[in-house]
């Protein structure tokens, strides 16, 4: 691998090698966002460029792939909390809260969604990485930002 070939912030990381792996940051960036298609856009674009700039870092002691997760992840959390803060402040101001409806339960498939939605964020992500995205509960733990420990807790309780 030339010099070139690689990030100016990020020299462990070609463009090749994200472009490889985008497809499948795209799908785990719509689970983290429950399917919100141009959130997930936005998310990784926000990803790629923390990783541009250099915000966030590769430093090798993972695979790239679980590095990209952990990153999505992380923006996509971030987002969150901005919208909840806006949503928290906007409620105080109007002075009212209007609970969310739970989706109506179609067929077994959607009956599987609905409950998987349904799940602590914790449980949900523990469960996707492990069972959907094919990585090993010290995988997971390593993008959730917790321990093993912790990781096998939440995908049992997932699971159950």
């Amino acid at each position: 691998m030339h010099r070139d070939d690689t990030l100016e912030h990020n020299p462990l990381i070609t463009p090749r090698a994200l472009e490889q792996l985008n497809r499948d940051a795209f799908l785990w960036a719509m689970s983290c966002v429950r399917g919100a298609r141009a959130e997930a856009e936005d998310v990784l674009q926000q990803t790629y460029l923390a990783i541009l700039e250099g915000s966030a870092r590769f430093d090798g002691a993972a695979s790239l792939r679980t590095f990209l997760y952990s990153v999505v992840r992380h923006v996509a959390a971030a987002r969150r909390r901005r919208t909840l803060r806006l949503g928290d402040l906007l409620a105080h101001w109007f002075d009212r809260e209007e609970p969310l409806a739970p989706a109506p339960v179609i067929d077994g498939a959607a009956a599987v969604r609905s409950a998987l939605r349904r799940l602590p964020l914790r449980q949900r992500e523990a469960l996707e990485l492990v069972f959907y995205r094919e990585f090993t509960v010290a995988e997971a733990a390593r993008i959730m930002g917790v321990s093993i420990g912790t990781a096998r807790v939440h995908y049992d309780r997932a699971k159950r």
